[in-house]
């Protein structure tokens, strides 16, 4: 075997990281979700069951809280009617940041069955609190959940803690203004 050559190979002692403190805080932080114990409806059940022994979303580092103050992980699973969404806003605002929100079910995404003929059904609770993810299905099956953490899990990593972060406009990510530059308008 030829030892490996290279401008920084074997001038470090064994178990020396190197990497940035972007990477190692999204790094703690995807691996260390703590997720709000709130079921509305039909959808809570396979949020549960998610959580359960056969697909155990403890091994993607979810962990159930019973508070807002304590979470920073929001599964909203179900149908959110009108008198709740204010609960919903208000369970939100009590979150520490950095915080995020799955939207789980047809009902929690868009309003399901019940919006076009009641009255009463939120139609969509991205209308409240913002969404980061939706997660699709009536109601959608626990591995669907699983691969709902695992896509915000992935935006987590991207996330810039230390960086500076572009003007955007809005919810419109990826969009600056118009003339911006380093962050300024003009």
């Amino acid at each position: 075997m030829s030892e490996v050559k290279g401008l920084i190979q074997n001038r470090f002692p064994d178990g020396l990281i190197f990497t940035s403190a972007d990477q190692l805080i999204n790094w703690g932080r995807k691996n260390s979700l703590w997720s709000m114990t709130f079921g509305l409806a039909c959808c809570a059940i396979e949020m549960m069951a998610a959580g359960g022994t056969r697909y155990d979303w403890d091994r993607f580092g979810v962990i159930p809280r019973a508070t807002p103050r304590q979470s920073d992980l929001m599964i909203v699973a179900g149908t959110v009617t009108l008198k709740m969404a204010t609960r919903v806003k208000r369970l939100y605002e009590q979150m520490a940041e950095p915080k995020y929100v799955i939207s789980m079910g047809s009902c929690a995404n868009n309003g399901g069955p019940y919006w076009k003929h009641g009255y009463h059904v939120l139609k969509g609770v991205d209308e409240v609190i913002p969404v980061d993810v939706y997660v699709p299905g009536c109601p959608p099956r626990p591995e669907a959940l699983l691969y709902g953490i695992m896509k915000l899990q992935e935006r987590i990593q991207e996330d810039r803690v230390l960086r500076k972060r572009e003007a955007t406009v809005g919810s419109l990510a990826g969009a600056t203004l118009d003339g911006a530059t380093d962050g300024v308008a003009k």
